[in-house]
């Protein structure tokens, strides 16, 4: 009857490793805070233009950014627009792109990419102010 005895390490050890695991549908995000493993990271970018910059530049600036979904396979999905907000509250801000990614180390092997890098040259002469803001959706 020495096999139980045998038994007992093995279904403790079992039993207290099942205390650590976190729910099946979340992971952890770098803060340690829980998020749902739906969830994506919005990267959100809003551009203010110089006030020379013409209508041909900021089309070319335009095309150019939604080009790098093609060029950056980490970005899982690209959308933009320009702003309407009967509000008035835009601060000269005219234009909104919103590129998701699946993680943080995909957004910031994104950064850093050369087709990234070279789209902010051609971008900078013609920014006056630019905000960005990420997050993960709930």
């Amino acid at each position: 009857m020495k096999i139980p005895y045998l038994i007992y390490p093995f279904f403790i050890l079992l039993i207290a490793s099942g205390f650590n695991r976190q729910p099946m549908d979340q992971t952890p995000d770098t803060s340690q805070n829980y998020i749902n493993k739906d969830s994506v990271l919005r990267h959100v970018v809003l551009f203010k233009y110089k006030e020379n910059t013409s209508r041909e530049q900021i089309a070319a600036i335009e095309k150019a950014f939604a080009a790098l979904q093609n060029k950056i396979p980490e970005i899982l999905s690209f959308e933009w627009g320009t702003n309407n907000s009967p509000e008035g509250l835009d601060k000269g801000f005219t234009h909104c792109f919103f590129l998701t990614f699946a993680t943080e180390a995909d957004r910031d092997l994104y950064l850093p990419h050369p087709d990234h890098k070279a789209f902010g040259s051609l971008l900078s002469p013609h920014l006056e102010d630019v905000l960005v803001f990420d997050y993960w959706t709930h």
